[in-house]
């Protein structure tokens, strides 16, 4: 059985129109800066995926029980990443994108 810190945690960020194609590309090539920061700060399985009716992207990562996720904020790399994002995103003055958690209604562990 997985420990109870390892479950899936989720979000909702939101694509602006017509950007799509981009957000893929950059995420495509994903700096390996950036890879590195979230391998250290505790997260080892992170997807993101994209429902294209409403733009809205939908994240699910996982996070060692030992992270330090809410330390990246403040990482270099993140900033940059942001910056280097913020044209696609709906985002926070800081370029943080904006996140919406998700609620967990269902688990299942096979």
């Amino acid at each position: 059985m997985s420990n109870h810190q390892d479950r899936p945690l989720a979000f909702r960020m939101q694509l602006k129109p017509g950007v799509a194609a981009e957000y893929e590309r950059r995420h495509d090539d994903l700096w390996p800066d950036l890879a590195e920061a979230l391998r250290k700060a505790g997260i080892h399985d992170y997807s993101i995926f994209l429902d294209e009716q409403t733009m809205s992207l939908f994240a699910v990562l996982r996070l060692r029980p030992d992270n330090t996720k809410d330390a990246l904020p403040l990482e270099p790399v993140m900033k940059r990443w942001w910056d280097y994002m913020a044209d696609l995103m709906e985002v926070h003055p800081d370029n943080k994108p904006v996140e919406w958690p998700l609620k967990p209604v269902f688990y299942f562990e096979g």
